[in-house]
């Protein structure tokens, strides 16, 4: 269709439509890379305009003006997030920020709770119906439009054609501004790529096949997408498309298949990157552009199976609140579409979420686990909503666990220079134990290696990897499912309890290669319990001793031949020839299991009813 045949009343200079607008309206601007930048600058430059109120989301062009004082004197601003290019205002108090969840500014429209008087937005052409698209910024965009007195379009031809909920007819805009521009661009650096690729690797263990991922704003989500190139078959239902997707999109990883919600549609609401990604989502039927109020809806996030959220934070306190938006009484980005996220993907079957953020800020100075939030910090997601979250150091699992178990989990993904001071204060806020040792100072990503599985006869998968401080609750919940007679051949006598006491002794020697315990754990219900534990302890002469409990319903299927192997490997890492072992003289199964490995061994009759046997390592 041709606009100036079809409505050439509708079709005006830019600085024609700006002197629609009164001094004293409310202006809403389209978001981030889909603002009508000609518009914007056109408005900004006509001095008649005074005491004009803006609402955006993500704003880019205005970011020329706000050190300009003449602009604060006419115009301001109302931000539902502080993007990068508004952060120093923000910190010099020249906007206002609207904290909200991106779900509901739609609504605050559509109420009337922010009337809008006037709505600058950008469109592609129309076809030959009629019908234009919002292109990259459906979001809030569609309902500030739909909610405001009159609509003013800057039509251009490099804005993408979207598919889904982002068409508009050109008989629901008042005028049209015919002016071609290149998009804002926003390609996020990479501030740490280690840091980024050890977080990648952790939120990679959590990511299986088929998953439905939301990523959220910022620098650290954008780069770890890269490290999700081995997957299969992922779906996508998040807010925001950026040029990170594309080399998922192009290997076939992201494919929407196994979607419960939108099968074979990427599910979105913005757009914000390069040109290159611009030219993908063109006309392209994968993708499936809807507002905010339905893509950050937690109803319908949860419509999503397995719906994995990831998002960042500033900072993190031992019980688990998260900081999004503010750098204490600073606002320095918004709530976004976090805790909609994080609540969907927690009424998702098989969904969890994930925050993610370095341990440390201000060139490792600063710790962003913290004992608790810095003063004036806001707490955007509560630490009821919390499941996991993940540092450069590894992960904590904090759903459904208490204060004690938090503060644990956490100080162990700290920074190592940051754990004890960590828990001494956990200490003084009664959060812990008195006696309460702090997490190893090592960085402990060696032990990423001692991670395996093994799939049994049954089809039941167990997981292996390094015993951790933070387990206690586990290995305590696993040594009273024991039967007696277990705990008889594992202690030589029948220990009645396992209290916190005896655990602390336990991690007293745990160095993690003078001493190592790795544990069998198997999915029981939407978590994971121990069913195997195998250690080795410093002997005499290079050798350790080892020693293995393995829950009586999976006895007899070869984990401890599986762990021996794999202690074997880690043992002979650290120096060590050979083991040693002391063996009840009537546990049968567990000589086997020595004498089969190494046929070779040692045994020595001793006093009472043990025995012990020395074994060792073939040295290739």
């Amino acid at each position: 269709m041709d606009i100036n045949k079809y409505c050439p009343e509708k079709v005006v200079s830019a600085n024609d439509a700006i002197t629609k607008i009164k001094s004293g309206s409310r202006v809403f601007i389209g978001t981030g890379c889909g603002e009508p930048q000609h518009l914007v600058h056109t408005m900004v430059k006509d001095q008649n305009l005074q005491d004009i109120m803006v609402y955006q989301m993500l704003s880019s062009t205005l970011g020329k003006y706000v050190d300009d004082r003449s602009f604060l004197k006419r115009f301001s601003m109302k931000l539902f997030f502080i993007s990068a290019t508004m952060r120093k205002a923000a910190f010099d108090g020249k906007i206002d920020y609207i904290p909200t969840y991106l779900s509901q500014i739609p609504k605050l429209f559509s109420s009337q709770r922010i009337g809008l008087d006037v709505a600058l937005i950008q469109i592609s052409p129309p076809d030959k119906f009629g019908y234009c698209s919002l292109g990259v910024s459906v979001d809030i965009t569609k309902s500030g439009m739909e909610n405001a007195e009159i609509v003013m379009a800057q039509v251009n031809s490099q804005m993408p054609r979207t598919w889904g909920d982002s068409f508009v007819h050109v008989d629901e805009i008042d005028f049209f501004v015919l002016h071609d521009e290149p998009l804002v661009e926003a390609l996020p650096g990479v501030k740490d790529l280690e840091i980024s690729r050890r977080i990648g690797h952790y939120i990679s263990l959590l990511i299986e096949d088929g998953s439905t991922l939301q990523i959220g704003f910022g620098h650290l989500p954008y780069a770890i997408l890269q490290y999700l190139d081995g997957k299969k078959d992922l779906g996508i239902h998040t807010q925001l498309i950026t040029d990170a997707f594309l080399p998922l999109f192009e290997k076939n990883v992201i494919t929407n298949k196994k979607k419960s919600l939108l099968p074979g549609r990427t599910v979105a609401s913005l757009c914000m990157g390069s040109e290159k990604i611009y030219n993908y989502v063109n006309d392209n039927p994968m993708f499936y552009f809807r507002s905010s109020e339905f893509v950050n809806d937690p109803t319908i996030i949860a419509r999503n199976d397995n719906l994995i959220s990831i998002s960042s934070a500033l900072e993190v306190d031992l019980t688990g609140q998260v900081c999004t938006d503010s750098m204490g009484y600073m606002f320095y980005s918004g709530i976004g579409d976090q805790v909609d996220f994080i609540r969907g993907s927690a009424m998702s079957k098989g969904g969890f979420s994930i925050i993610a953020l370095p341990s440390t800020a201000q060139n490792k100075s600063i710790s962003r686990i913290v004992s608790h939030l810095s003063e004036g910090a806001g707490v955007a997601t509560t630490r009821g909503d919390v499941n996991f979250v993940i540092t450069e150091y590894g992960i904590a699992e904090l759903q459904g666990k208490g204060i004690y178990q938090r503060v644990m989990e956490l100080a162990q993904i700290a920074h190592p220079k940051f754990r004890e001071d960590l828990v001494e204060v956990a200490k003084k806020k009664h959060y812990i134990f008195s006696d309460q040792l702090p997490p190893s100072r090592d960085d402990l990503i060696f032990l990423e290696d001692y991670k395996s599985s093994l799939k049994l006869k049954n089809g039941k998968i167990i997981e292996f990897r390094p015993l951790l401080p933070s387990d206690e609750f586990a290995y305590r919940n696993f040594f009273y499912s024991l039967q007696e007679s277990t705990i008889f051949f594992r202690f030589f006598y029948k220990m009645k309890l396992f209290s916190h006491e005896v655990v602390q002794k336990q991690w007293a020697v745990v160095d993690y290669r003078k001493n190592m315990s790795i544990i069998g754990l198997v999915q029981k219900g939407g978590h994971k319990e121990i069913m195997a534990i195998g250690s080795y302890a410093d002997d005499e002469e290079n050798r350790a001793e080892v020693a293995f409990v393995i829950r009586e319903d999976f006895q007899n299927m070869g984990l401890a031949t599986y762990l021996l192997e794999i202690l074997e490997k880690i043992a002979k890492e650290n120096a060590y020839t050979g083991f040693s072992a002391t063996v009840l003289r009537e546990n049968a199964a567990m000589i086997h299991v020595f004498r089969k490995r190494y046929p070779n061994a040692e045994t020595t009759m001793r006093s009472g009813s043990d025995i012990q046997i020395l074994m060792d390592f073939d040295p290739r």
